[in-house]
């Protein structure tokens, strides 16, 4: 099974608004300052456990070396990276139409977590599966995990 995760307002929020896990130690926190919704490192280690694939799929243009090594500094290791670059040339490509944001399907992710509406709303347009996660929710890691039980 391979899992994508968004960044922006997904797994990468602000402390002021979510339980954040601890921030990185000196000097990573001066490379690294995006802080990470708490649960995040539970929820990949245990998917990492059972064999599933952790991606990163996000419209940012952050490096795939930058997004890996983030994750590297909390002891998780992402599979594989797909950016606003990538995107562009690998999904929208030379075609005149415009392709959805985010299109799991096109590398054969079985589930998409984001929080975007809108990408839910091409989910069900293009066929990929998205769960959406939203503010400050004390039990989303285990939401997740029902929902990838669910599809197994």
């Amino acid at each position: 099974m391979r899992v994508s995760f968004d960044l922006d307002d997904t797994l990468f929020v602000s402390p002021d608004n979510f339980k954040t896990e601890q921030e990185l130690r000196f000097p990573f926190n001066k490379i690294y300052k995006e802080r990470l919704r708490l649960g995040t490192i539970a929820l990949m280690q245990y998917m990492k456990e059972e064999g599933i694939e952790v991606w990163i799929y996000t419209t940012s243009f952050r490096s795939k070396n930058y997004i890996k090594k983030l994750f590297r500094c909390y002891g998780i290791k992402i599979d594989a990276v797909v950016n606003g670059e990538r995107h562009a040339q690998e999904v929208q490509g030379n075609k005149t139409e415009a392709m959805p944001s985010k299109y799991p399907s096109k590398y054969r992710i079985d589930l998409h977590i984001d929080d975007d509406i809108s990408v839910a709303q091409n989910g069900r347009t293009y066929g990929f599966k998205v769960f959406l996660v939203g503010q400050q929710d004390d039990d989303w890691v285990e939401k997740i995990r029902r929902e990838i039980d669910r599809l197994i």
